[in-house]
C-alpha cells in the first residue's frame, strides 16, 4: 500500500497563535482534511496527516517517511511561501502531488506571471507593478484600473477598493494596499466582461480541461467582480454555471496552453475575465487550488461537469503517480 503524507496549513493552529482570520484566509478547515483523508483512503492509499511546514520538519528530523506528500501547504512568510514545503521535499528526494517550487514561486506573483505568459502569447490585460507610491507617477494607462496585492490568494486585499475611477482613489487605494500588505501592487486595465474559472487535471501532454466555470453575480452584489467579501459570502452573491459556450471553450483551450508553458502539475485552475470586445483575458494561475468538496471552485466545477469529489482526487493521483512511476502500474490496474 502506497503511503501517502497529508501537508497542510490549517486555520485554528494559526489563529490560536494570534493571527487575524484575513492572514489565515487561504488556509484550509478541519473539514477540507477529512474530506481529503477520506478520498485518500477510499482510493486505497495509508494516509497519514502531518500538517504545516514545521510539522513536516519535526517529521522527517524523526526519521519518518511515506512514499509520497500530498501537498496543499499555503506557507505563512515571503513571496516564495508556497515553494517551501515542496523546496523541503526535494531536498530529501520525497515526492510530492503539485507543482514543483518554481512554479508555485511564478505564479503567486502575479506580476511576473502575467510578464512571462505575455512574452509567451497569451492575452492578459495591460498592468504596472507598483512597488512605492511615487511609481505611479510613470502610468499611462486609462481609466477604470484595478488594484490588487501582487503576491496574495484567495482573493485577499481584492474588495470594493480594487475598482478605481480617477487619479485620487488610484493614490488611496494602492497606498492601503501597501502599507497593508507590505508588497507591491499590481495594477491592471478593468476587465468588464464575464468572470470564468477552468480546472485542470494533469501534467505535460496528460494535461486537459475538466470544463469552464462561469461566475455570475446577482443583483445584490456590492461590486461587479468577485471579491473576498463575494468569497465569503457567495451563497448571498455569487452563482456557479458550467459555461459551454464558444468563448468558455476558448478560455479552457488557453487554460490547458498557459498550464503546458509553466509545466503544471497534476491540478489546479486557471482564471479568466473578458475585455470590452468579449477577449479572453488570464487574471491568474492557482496550481494550489482550493479542494474543500462544497465551496471550493474546482471540487464545484468537477461536480457540474459529472465528476464526484473522489474521482477528482482520483485524477490527481492518477497524474501524480504516473509522473513519478510510484507504483503507478499496481495502483492503476487495482
Amino acid at each position: 500500500m502506497i503511503k501517502v503524507g497529508l501537508t497542510f496549513d490549517l486555520k485554528e493552529d494559526y489563529l490560536q497563535l494570534g493571527y487575524t482570520h484575513d492572514e489565515v484566509a487561504e488556509f484550509d478547515t478541519p473539514e477540507t482534511i477529512d474530506a481529503l483523508e477520506q478520498a485518500l483512503n477510499s482510493l486505497g492509499f495509508e494516509v497519514i496527516r502531518i500538517g504545516n511546514i514545521f510539522k513536516l520538519v519535526n517529521y522527517l528530523n524523526d526519521q519518518s517517511r511515506c512514499d509520497l506528500i500530498f501537498n496543499i501547504c499555503e506557507g505563512m512568510f515571503g513571496i516564495a511561501r508556497e515553494a517551501q514545503v515542496p523546496c523541503l521535499l526535494d531536498a530529501y528526494r520525497i515526492p510530492y502531488v503539485f507543482s514543483e517550487p518554481d512554479i508555485l514561486n511564478l505564479t503567486l506573483d502575479k506580476g511576473l506571471t502575467k510578464l512571462v505568459l505575455k512574452q509567451a502569447g497569451i492575452p492578459t490585460s495591460e498592468f504596472s507593478i507598483i512597488s512605492h507610491i511615487t511609481d505611479l507617477h510613470n502610468i499611462r494607462m486609462p481609466f477604470p484600473l484595478f488594484v490588487k496585492p501582487v503576491a496574495e490568494g484567495t482573493s485577499k486585499g481584492i474588495d470594493g477598493f480594487s475598482f478605481v475611477n480617477d487619479q485620487i482613489q488610484l493614490e488611496k487605494s494602492v497606498n492601503y494596499l501597501l502599507t497593508t500588505y507590505h508588497q507591491s501592487v499590481l495594477v491592471e486595465s478593468f476587465l468588464p466582461g464575464r468572470e470564468f474559472t477552468v480546472g485542470i487535471v494533469g501534467s505535460g501532454e496528460n494535461t486537459k480541461a475538466l470544463g469552464t466555470l462561469e461566475i455570475i453575480l446577482n443583483e445584490h452584489t456590492p461590486h461587479p467582480f468577485y471579491s473576498f467579501t463575494i468569497k465569503k459570502e457567495w451563497e448571498k452573491y455569487a452563482s456557479y454555471h458550467l459555461a459551454t459556450d464558444e468563448v468558455a471553450l476558448k478560455c479552457a483551450e488557453i487554460a490547458v496552453d498557459v498550464w503546458k508553458i509553466i509545466k503544471g502539475k497534476d491540478g489546479g485552475r486557471i482564471d479568466f475575465r473578458l475585455d470590452a470586445q468579449g477577449k479572453p483575458n488570464l487574471i491568474e494561475i492557482n496550481p494550489l487550488a482550493g479542494l474543500n468538496p462544497i465551496w471550493s471552485d474546482l471540487p464545484i466545477l468537477a461536480r457540474l461537469s459529472g465528476m464526484t469529489y473522489i474521482q477528482l482526487i482520483s485524477a490527481i493521483m492518477d497524474s501524480a503517480l504516473k509522473r513519478t512511476s510510484l507504483n503507478y502500474s499496481e495502483w492503476h490496474m487495482r
